[in-house]
Parts: structure tokens; C-alpha cells; sequence
């Protein structure tokens, strides 16, 4: 793969993570039982650019879907929201993909995600209202992002062996 065709992927999986991103912000909330849980959809394509990309690509498409979310409809609030749950989730999935191996599927590198995303949002909520007890959601947020990463998972693994594109750029990236 040349630069020209890296860097269009990249785009490309930015742009597609944008737009994930910000049809899901349109759903209507769907769990009653746990407010502010969100299905995750655009981290979909973050895993699919941890298993295609090296490292610096990857976080570029991270980078990127942020800022173009933010741009797109977000507050300042939902960038800081966002952006901690999306860095300690990224950094989270490659620790877990890097050091599980071929131990640690693909589903299981989501479903750290999704924990982890939960997380970062409810440590800048906490440190917002200057107060613990908003960590105390977290079991709730938790199993919720539990579920929804392995759906999301699957939906990765999915096209990870169906999309023939993925296919080459993990095979060279491997």
C-alpha cells in the first residue's frame, strides 16, 4: 500500500466513524434503565483501524472523529465527555490487544472499549461536580458498555472477514 492509498483510508474510516458517530446522536435514547448509555457505534470503526493500522494512523482516526463530532453538533462539554472516553478506551483495547495476543478475540478488545469508554466519561463527570459518588453508575454503565462492545465485536469481527479492503490492509499490516 502506497501513502496515497493509506491516507485515503484513513479518511475514509474517519469519515465513516463521523458519520456513525453522529446517526447514533440522533437515536432516540434507548435504555430506560440506564441514562446516557449509547450503543457505541462509531467505536466500529476504531477497532477495525486498530487491527488495519499501525499506531500512529489509528490514533489519527480517533483524532480525527472527534474533532469532526465536535464540529458537527457537540458542546465543549460532550468534547471533554467524549475525548476521555475515547482515549482511555483506545489506549485501553490496544493494551488488551497487544498483551492478550491470540489469547484476547477481537469481541473481547470491544468489550474493554466499552467498559473503559464508561469510565473515562464518568471520571470527567466526577471531577466536573467535584465529587466520587458519580463512579457509583458505574456498574450500571458497565454492563451496558459490556454488552454493547460485544455486539459492536461482532459487528468487527463481521467485517474483518467479509470486507475484502480490511482484509488487505490487515494482511499488510500484520
Amino acid at each position: 500500500m502506497n501513502r496515497t492509498q493509506k491516507m485515503i483510508y484513513i479518511s475514509l474510516l474517519s469519515a465513516q466513524a463521523v458519520i456513525l458517530g453522529l446517526i447514533e446522536r440522533s437515536i432516540p435514547f434507548p435504555f430506560a434503565f440506564a441514562p446516557g448509555a449509547k450503543l457505541g457505534i462509531a467505536n466500529l470503526i476504531v477497532i477495525v483501524a486498530i487491527y488495519t493500522l499501525p499506531f500512529k494512523d489509528s490514533l489519527k482516526v480517533v483524532a480525527m472523529r472527534l474533532l469532526m463530532t465536535t464540529l458537527l453538533g457537540g458542546t465543549l462539554s460532550t468534547f471533554l465527555y467524549s475525548t476521555a472516553g475515547a482515549l482511555l478506551s483506545y489506549f485501553g483495547m490496544l493494551f488488551v490487544k497487544f498483551t492478550g495476543g491470540k489469547r484476547v478475540s477481537i469481541i473481547g478488545v470491544s468489550a474493554t472499549g466499552g467498559i473503559l469508554h464508561n469510565l473515562g466519561q464518568l471520571l470527567v463527570a466526577s471531577s466536573i461536580a467535584q465529587t466520587w459518588t458519580v463512579l457509583l453508575y458505574l456498574p450500571v454503565l458497565s454492563f451496558m458498555g459490556i454488552l454493547s462492545g460485544i455486539a459492536i465485536g461482532i459487528a468487527a469481527n463481521f467485517l474483518m472477514e467479509h470486507v475484502s479492503t480490511i482484509q488487505r490492509f490487515k494482511q499488510e499490516h500484520e
